[in-house]
């Protein structure tokens, strides 16, 4: 961990040619546009846009110690002006370089600097092969240059739409030998775009939307990279987008490449961009209007450092970032911030004398900043600490920051919790006692609680086993970073060990998620023999894997921040981590693990709880998606879907495998899985042997499986319910239909007797139903006892008698018994 540093003035620029017209020009305030240093320190180039004397001009110093003739050129408006100063490499000599000055009409001169000769032109060329062109941004990348130009429409009355899509971007090798300096051919990377700043990594090319641009162009960054001619399409708020490989100029269309992308892009918030820079890692640094400092990784994946104090940065207000190892050094309005790039802290913040300062290449000492001034150059250095086996403070300071976001997250209070607030209220305890026992006994071998409250006392004694860990892992971290390159790797394996375990034992927040996914991006192989330690898996006598992790590991692989929590940003939750490394290294072992997460579901959660995984996206289509986002994909991957939905005995993942297993016409297979999942329950019953029935209609591979498919046959399914699946299903045909075909496909009668006798043959369900009343011996039940009355007289009268003739109809017989 860096210490406190000191600031000192390492030259007053007396040890330069010239350096007194320099200091006068900083001192009359008129600040150089551009300060450019040389590879080995010893050149100074300064770019003078603004300001008397009237003529802009570009003057290199160098130091006393380097004698010959000086550099200084200079033009006058409305002459094409200097838009780039680029130092390349020459192959030629070893670390030698050359300069390459680009003006905005395309020439461009090479120069060169002899020892005890001084500054020597090699040539001049031109860069742009339109005579019209106009080079907005240039920036170099090993012996090769790459710029956006502007080629302006023929017709001057365009349209304005059109006209803002005239830019492109072009890459061309410089190369500088023996017989001079020769340009290579074009490399079109992009055209029909908008205005882009290009600015050079070691390994990529970033392409920024210029401020000027269409706000539906400015919601994305591309990343061109040169090794494999690819360009990526990529945003902060939403990571990896897009990519494709360029192989002809003809693909570089701008509008095509974002054809596939319109209605993603459409959705995203513009970028909010003050300030871009590189930096050393190969990152492109990003500050918002607002004074959040960004990281964006060629891939998409951003990460937040930093935030400046301010509330807002106006479009004039000048912005210096530079990398210096791990440090992140940041001047804005006179104030110096040293940040760590890896973790965001704010090493040191340190008020300047001066406002416009110009970071400089410190060569040999990466860990030392140097920026140019009015006074001279100035180097900032850290100290190293004393005493190694003290306690370092900042390990207190992440005690009390740990518990500023702990205890804000469960407070209902909308005030913000600071460190200070912390320290001096009395609320909360426990911090402050980890803080203390971290400052007295940490680092002592003997007598740890000698100076401690007794309460301390007695924590520290509950607390040993957990401090010997953390020694033991901060010794194991000074190994790695001190041993040989031969040992490095087996200390990492351990180390990464240890830290997989200590965050499946702590809470798992969206920072350890983070965390955890670059230790499964930098040690893939480590943190899966981490994660089969930690969860206990292995396989018994059987063959079945078996996972012996306590419950609250369990919880912290599938309970913790899911895809939806943790957004688009390269990130990914802990489950899809081991499935990915199980993807990897043991693709066998996958669908049983699924199968393991399951059963622990069921036990700790109720059935689709919205609490538990399964309540938002099932674990086995958590798994397919890791599986469509492999990076190579191969001829196993279908029998892995396979078996991935066979495991989840979800009723529609195993009809989705089934119909897979149709399409790849495994008829063997598709028979076993009948057998097996027809057991599971009837409606499944019924959709399985429905979907073999439809099949069976259409072709005859199915024919030699007939007496194992017969059997699945439900109950409820009818005759007529089984012919009207297989009339509905037979195959269309062109022709007239046949009694006898020749091709003997078609299907038969015979082919159905055998299920339609059993169906027949077997007593129905409403026939078992009344299967009492039809035993039953008094059936037809008896006519109930007739009452015998005497009619009155009068109602006697009334009724007609009837006929003694006797009739044969029904009707009469009724009415005759009725009576």
């Amino acid at each position: 961990m860096k210490r406190a540093g000191t600031l000192r003035q390492v030259s007053d620029l007396s040890d330069f040619s010239r350096g007194h017209w320099l200091r006068e020009l900083l001192c009359r305030g008129e600040e150089p546009s551009h300060v450019q240093p040389s590879p080995d320190g010893q050149h100074l180039l300064v770019l003078q846009k603004n300001g008397p004397p009237p003529l802009p001009r570009v003057v290199a110093f160098q130091r006393h110690s380097i004698a010959g003739a000086d550099l200084e050129r200079s033009w006058q408006p409305p002459q094409p002006a200097l838009v780039g100063l680029l130092f390349l490499q020459s192959p030629v000599v070893l670390d030698s370089w050359v300069l390459a000055m680009v003006w905005e009409h395309g020439r461009t001169e090479v120069w060169h600097f002899v020892v005890s000769v001084g500054w020597q032109l090699l040539q001049r060329l031109e860069l742009c092969q339109g005579a019209r062109a106009r080079i907005v941004s240039v920036c170099s990348q090993g012996a090769s240059l790459v710029w956006c130009e502007e080629r302006p429409p023929l017709d001057a009355h365009s349209d304005m739409s059109k006209c803002a899509f005239r830019f492109c971007v072009c890459a061309r090798a410089l190369e500088v030998g023996e017989q001079g300096v020769r340009l290579g051919t074009v490399r079109m990377i992009l055209h029909n775009s908008p205005e882009y700043q290009v600015l050079a990594s070691p390994q990529h090319i970033f392409l920024v939307p210029a401020a000027a641009g269409f706000a539906t162009t400015s919601k994305f960054l591309l990343t061109w990279h040169p090794e494999t001619a690819k360009l990526t399409i990529t945003a902060p708020s939403a990571g990896f987008i897009h990519s494709k490989v360029l192989h002809s100029s003809s693909e570089s269309d701008f509008r095509k490449l974002l054809l596939g992308s319109v209605g993603l892009l459409s959705g995203l918030t513009p970028l909010d961009i003050h300030t871009s820079a590189v930096s050393n890692s190969g990152g492109l640094l990003l500050v918002s209007t607002k004074g959040a400092v960004n990281m964006v990784e060629p891939d998409g994946t951003q990460r937040h450092i930093f935030d400046l104090e301010v509330d807002s940065l106006a479009p004039g207000s000048p912005v210096r970032l530079k990398t210096f190892g791990s440090i992140l050094a940041c001047v804005l309005a006179g104030v110096l911030y040293l940040v760590d790039q890896n973790s965001g802290r704010l090493i040191q913040k340190e008020v300047l004398s001066m406002k416009e300062v110009h970071f400089l290449e410190a060569p040999g000492d990466e860990d030392s900043i140097q920026f140019l001034s009015q006074a001279g150059i100035y180097s900032f250095s850290f100290s190293k600490p004393e005493d190694s086996s003290r306690p370092e403070p900042c390990l207190v300071e992440m005690v009390f920051e740990e518990a500023c976001r702990y205890y804000q997250r469960r407070s209902l209070s909308s005030s913000k919790l600071t460190v200070e607030k912390l320290k001096k209220g009395g609320a909360f305890q426990a911090p402050v006692a980890l803080a203390s026992i971290l400052q007295h006994s940490l680092h002592q071998k003997q007598k740890p609680a000698q100076g401690l409250q007794e309460t301390y006392a007695k924590l520290l004694s509950t607390m040993s086993l957990e401090l010997q860990s953390y020694r033991s892992l901060e010794l194991l971290k000074t190994c790695v970073v001190c041993a040989p390159e031969s040992e490095v790797e087996s200390y990492c394996k351990e180390l990464v060990e240890q830290e997989v375990s200590r965050i499946l034992h702590s809470d798992m927040d969206k920072d350890n998620l983070a965390y955890l996914n670059s230790v499964f991006d930098s040690f893939p192989k480590a943190a899966w023999k981490a994660t089969r330690s930690c969860l206990q898996l292995q396989q018994n006598g059987d063959g079945l894997l078996v996972a012996r992790a306590t419950p609250e590991v369990w919880k912290k692989v599938l309970g913790g921040p899911q895809l939806d929590d943790v957004g688009q940003n390269g990130m990914v939750p802990l489950f899809e981590l081991i499935c990915a490394s199980f993807l990897r290294f043991k693709p066998k072992w996958l669908p049983s693990f699924v199968e393991l997460t399951q059963q622990y579901v069921g036990m700790s959660w109720a059935y689709s709880s919205k609490e538990g995984p399964e309540g938002r996206v099932p674990l086995y289509k958590r798994a397919l998606g890791v599986l469509a986002r492999k990076n190579k994909h191969s001829e196993g991957d279908s029998e892995m879907e396979l078996e991935l939905l066979l495991c989840s005995k979800r009723p529609k993942a195993v009809l989705q495998a089934l119909h897979l297993l149709i399409r790849l016409k495994r008829w063997q297979r598709v028979v076993e899985v009948a057998e097996k999942f027809s057991k599971l329950s009837p409606l499944l019953n019924k959709e399985i042997f429905t979907t073999l029935l439809a099949e069976f209609a259409q072709h005859r591979e199915l024919d030699p499986y007939l007496d194992r498919l017969w059997p699945l046959c439900p109950a409820e399914l009818t005759a007529l319910d089984i012919l009207t699946v297989v009339l509905q299903n037979l195959p269309h045909s062109q022709e007239d239909p046949v009694p006898f075909s020749s091709e003997g496909n078609q299907l038969t009668v015979g082919l159905l007797k055998p299920l339609l006798q059993r169906v027949v043959q077997r007593p129905s369900v409403q026939n078992e139903m009344y299967l009492d009343a039809l035993q039953s011996p008094t059936f037809p039940p008896p006519t109930p006892p007739r009452e015998h009355k005497i009619p009155s007289k009068a109602a006697a009268d009334d009724v007609p008698q009837p006929s003694m003739a006797r009739t044969s109809s029904p009707s009469a017989l009724v009415q005759d018994d009725s009576v």
